[in-house]
């Protein structure tokens, strides 16, 4: 079989940081000199290339733009490479990795995202095996030459996950991923075991690489004894296009009139509303009790059993695509690439 060929991407994290002698700060790796940290990279038959960042960012600074960025040079580099592995702190993600799997339209390549715990020239660090094991599910193919895994995916400790189903569950374990909601796509053991039925099927065409996020998106978490008056202020921030309201268990709210009053107010506004659970695992089932009938008679949308971070980010997508209430409202509720269950 013909070699296969990956391109690295550094956005920045932990992962590509490195100790300085001398004083311990940590310090972006130069990717040129990767293998020299991670020897194992020459026994692979696989071509690697890099990309970048210019300035390497932490992950907790990344924004829609940034997403935009790392979709960009996909595209540009798509027909060069077989797969992409994006190295990116851990802490938002699973933000990118929904973004990006908007952003791909007709993705038909891996797009594996992986980071680490710790810097890759520690001793005992993660990183090594997490970007081995990136590499090879993005080289991965069958006999036809076609991609094992042709979607946007996480990869964390021995597991894969489909990016836009991925949550942030530790900040200190290696373990620090799961996704709640759907099955892994593999598991890395002696061998990598692929669970072919949960993988998204191969798409014929061409990529087709969107370059416009609207981040007119709030978020507001319900709390019991939230105020009524703290809600009307941040549904009234100027500008504002949609709001996710995380909500208690299978997507229940306050009945408190103050509040619902709020709610009414900012529907008549043209404002999108989304009922997304905080819980890890589980879906909304809007009008299941009475908590949240309200939200079925005011017409917010129930995210079902998608993350937070991907009924944000698809919100972003969405409304940077121009679409209106009724079309934003229909594409929410269908699956683009995997990230709901129908």
């Amino acid at each position: 079989m013909n070699q296969r060929s990956v391109l690295i991407i550094y956005t920045g994290g932990t992962i590509g940081m490195l100790a300085d002698p001398r004083t311990g700060a940590l310090r972006p790796m130069d990717l040129a000199h990767l293998e020299e940290q991670v020897p194992e990279l020459d026994r692979m038959n696989v071509r690697l290339g890099s990309r970048s960042f210019e300035t390497p960012i932490d992950s907790s600074d990344m924004r829609p733009a940034d997403w935009v960025r790392i979709a960009r040079i996909i595209g540009e580099q798509y027909n060069a490479y077989d797969g992409f592995v994006v190295l990116h702190g851990s802490d938002t993600m699973a933000y990118t990795a929904s973004a990006l799997s908007y952003l791909l339209e007709g993705l038909n390549k891996p797009v594996i995202l992986t980071g680490s715990q710790l810097p890759i020239g520690t001793i005992r660090t993660d990183a090594k095996e997490n970007l081995i094991t990136a590499i090879e599910v993005a080289a991965g193919c069958d006999e036809q030459g076609r991609a094992t895994v042709p979607e946007v995916a996480v990869y964390f400790e021995y597991s894969l996950y489909r990016g836009n189903r991925t949550v942030k569950v530790h900040a200190e374990r290696f373990e620090a991923f799961r996704s709640p909601n759907y099955p892994r796509l593999a598991e890395a053991g002696v061998h990598l075991k692929y669970d072919r039925s949960a993988i998204l099927p191969y798409r014929e065409g061409a990529l087709k690489v969107h370059d416009r996020m609207n981040d007119q998106v709030g978020v507001i978490r319900l709390f019991p004894g939230i105020r009524a008056e703290w809600i009307q202020h941040a549904l009234s921030t100027p500008g504002l296009r949609a709001v996710v309201l995380t909500t208690f268990g299978s997507g229940n709210g306050p009945t408190d009139a103050v509040f619902i009053a709020a709610l009414r107010e900012t529907r008549e506004r043209g404002i999108t509303l989304v009922n997304a659970t905080q819980c890890f695992g589980g879906q909304v089932e809007q009008g299941r009790y009475t908590t949240s009938q309200a939200f079925v008679d005011l017409g917010v949308l129930s995210a079902k059993d998608m993350t937070v971070e991907a009924a944000v980010t698809k919100l972003m997508f969405l409304l940077g695509q121009g679409l209106g209430a009724d079309a934003l409202a229909e594409a929410f509720c269908a699956s683009i690439c995997g990230e709901v269950t129908p």
